[in-house]
């Protein structure tokens, strides 16, 4: 028999593989995120906001944007210290779906529109949420950027110079001097080698020149994620002490400022985003507020981005939970879908708890942020701390869990899964890693303004479920004496309720009933899919699913 003589033949037909999770509104199909922006926008705002949101869930839905993201991640920025003459030029060359991206997100007002339309934050904040699901490592410069303007509010003139420049709508890569420009975007650099997150041990010197306010740095940043924004927040030692400074990466004149690249960080995920280690060397900055006080002063900037890491891993957990049980909705085994057999039914009820809490928690943290009343700024001091600590590190467990309700295909790249369990660990480290912010929120706890807030926001749920009163009782019985060995329970706990009474008093009571009944009255293994089989698990999973 010749070769030409055999005919192909088909071994196997593709049967039961679930159709990708694509051309669905990521808005839409979030029944916690849609609520709490219904909730918490105002009403002459919300259909506007809302019209917004679905555009924009529609956009991070379709395989278009879904494959741009893809690109970005599986082809990472490139360090270019010289040009082909030996010319210092220190950049990072992005694949053009890097680009791609960051106009979206800045155009959709991700990076400014916080600072400047009403119920900003809730918007600003549901809305990345939504894009994040596309690709998370972009989300590192909009968040600094958004972050950076509280901090640029402390000095008129400095304000006046960037905020502008930092919340337009119009993104423009490539360094060129910043007042031609239709768009900047900011960066941060606090982290040395020698200090970590202690940056009081940080040695770049700052000397002062003969103009008021103008300094040269000589030092190096350990950290520096988006280094070519356009401009940065620095942290340096000034006669006075630790002072904070605008660097910006190209001088008025046109001329590049100091900025040496030594070389970009090889990361566990985020691989789209450029985290490189920096040298200073006679780099021009201007110091933002007093000698002595930058910490306080980007302090600032640290509230707004550990804000955009509780919304980050919300954002992963929630796109966890989607996939995970849009897989289950379609793929049969043992002789029925696997969404209907008891024991997935669990686990997915129960990864569908814990994002629906995230996702709550996080809308009513922006609404804090909205609001002018000094309880709710209290109120946000202690929250956000609480919230960056629990929240960052219950997206590893769910991105874990998520990953394995897909089985081997979960293992798998093409699945999307193993990105967003390298990326989970991310937000617990970055802003302050656990202890740090465990810490935090026992120098919060010392105010009593804060304590009285946040205890005020417990208070509203109060009487709604045995389980939940109880803990609320005992928590206060916790917080007469707490040391600094006992602050990781005392913060989980302090999320744990925060959560529960939100769940309370704006989910279905589904939701909130196995929640509390699990994560405050002991009735939980440990692992998800522990829950009890007599709750109306279905339901639960059922308002997680997302349809296309």
């Amino acid at each position: 028999m010749s070769f030409d003589s055999v005919a192909p033949r088909a071994t196997h037909t593709v049967v039961n593989q679930p159709p990708p999770l694509v051309g669905y509104d990521v808005f839409g199909a979030d029944a916690a995120l849609r609520e709490g922006v219904g909730r918490w926008v105002g009403p002459a705002q919300r259909a506007e906001v809302e019209g917004e949101l679905t555009a924009l869930g529609l956009a991070a839905g379709s395989a278009g944007w879904q494959r741009l993201g893809e690109l970005a991640n599986t082809n990472p920025p490139v360090l270019r210290t010289h040009d082909r003459y030996g010319n210092r030029i220190d950049e990072v060359e992005f694949h053009p779906a890097w680009h791609q991206l960051m106009d979206k997100a800045v155009s959709s007002g991700l990076t400014g529109d916080a600072w400047t339309r009403p119920s900003g934050h809730v918007r600003r904040a549901a809305g990345f949420y939504v894009w994040s699901q596309v690709e998370f490592g972009h989300g590192c410069p909009v968040s600094m950027t958004h972050a950076a303007v509280p901090a640029l509010l402390t000095d008129p003139q400095l304000a006046s110079e960037w905020v502008p420049r930092l919340t337009s709508r119009q993104y423009q890569e490539g360094l060129e001097p910043p007042a031609q420009k239709a768009g900047c975007i900011a960066g941060m650099g606090m982290t040395e080698k020698q200090g970590g997150s202690d940056v009081r041990a940080n040695t770049t010197r700052a000397v002062p020149l003969d103009a008021a306010g103008e300094y040269l740095l000589t030092g190096h940043k350990w950290f520096c994620s988006a280094p070519m924004s356009d401009v940065f927040l620095v942290l340096a030692q000034a006669p006075g002490g630790i002072s904070c400074f605008v660097v910006p990466r190209v001088l008025p004149d046109g001329r590049r400022n100091p900025f040496q690249l030594q070389r970009l960080k090889d990361k566990l995920g985020n691989k789209s985003n450029a985290s490189s280690e920096v040298e200073f060397d006679g780099t021009w900055a201007r110091r933002l507020g007093e000698e002595g006080r930058g910490v306080r002063v980007i302090i600032e900037m640290v509230a707004a981005t550990r804000m955009d890491c509780v919304l980050g891993s919300a954002a992963l957990m929630r796109q966890a939970v989607a996939q995970a049980t849009h897989h289950a909705a379609h793929r049969s085994a043992f002789g029925g879908p696997l969404l209907d057999k008891p024991l997935m039914r669990n686990v997915l009820a129960d990864l569908a708890l814990e994002s629906e809490a995230a996702t709550t928690t996080a809308l009513r943290l922006a609404a804090a942020f909205d609001s002018a009343d000094p309880q709710e700024a209290d109120f946000r001091r202690l929250a956000v701390a609480v919230s960056k600590y629990w929240i960052t590190k219950r997206c590893s467990a769910v991105a874990a869990e998520a990953l394995e309700c897909l089985g081997g295909n979960g293992y798998v790249e093409e699945s999307g899964m193993p990105r967003l369990f390298r990326e989970s660990p991310l937000n617990s480290v970055w802003e302050g890693s656990g202890n740090v912010n465990a810490l935090d929120v026992l120098r919060a706890l010392r105010s009593e303004a804060q304590t009285a807030a946040f205890t005020a926001e417990l208070t509203l749920a109060q009487g709604a479920d045995r389980h939940y009163d109880q803990a609320l009782h005992e928590l206060k019985e916790q917080l007469a004496v707490v040391d600094e060995g006992d602050a990781r329970r005392v913060v989980e706990r302090l999320a744990l309720l925060l959560q529960a009474g939100l769940l309370l008093r704006f989910a279905p009571s589904h939701v909130s009933d196995a929640f509390c009944a699990s994560r405050l009255g002991g009735d939980w293994g440990r692992a998800f899919g522990t829950l009890r089989s007599s709750q109306e698990l279905a339901a639960v999973v059922d308002r997680a699913r997302p349809r296309l």
